[in-house]
């Protein structure tokens, strides 16, 4: 949401709620205006601090985003470290791993061919 749309309808309720108190109200003249002018500068003061909010939410939002900016990057750096290191260490492991898989395979191929060979005798 727009902070000049969020102020805008703030400022058309306002407005709608003085003069719906000015219609319903049973005090004189005088009073309706300094219980006018009373909310008016009560309205300013609070208008002020949310315009003070959103300026510090969209400071906080550049920070923010600046620093994500900065350190993204670093952490995807890491990561990349992280399995790089990852792929050395276990490369032996792996390398071990596919000796015993060609082991297995060539096993079961001598097997098959030692079956092969007792059917066709048989």
């Amino acid at each position: 949401m727009k902070a000049s749309t969020f102020l805008t309808g703030l400022i058309a309720g306002s407005v709608t709620a003085a003069v719906t108190v000015l219609f319903s109200t049973p005090q004189t003249g005088s009073e309706i205006r300094s219980s006018v002018k009373s909310a008016s500068t009560d309205m300013k003061h609070k208008l002020n601090d949310v315009k003070g909010k959103f300026t510090e939410l969209k400071n906080s939002i550049t920070h923010m985003t600046k620093e994500a900016k900065e350190m993204v990057p670093e952490a995807v750096q890491d990561i990349k470290g992280s399995i790089e290191q990852w792929q050395r260490s276990t490369e032996s492991n792996k390398q071990r791993l596919e000796k015993k898989i060609q082991a297995i395979q060539s096993s079961l191929e001598e097997l098959e061919q030692t079956i092969s060979n007792q059917q066709k005798k048989a």
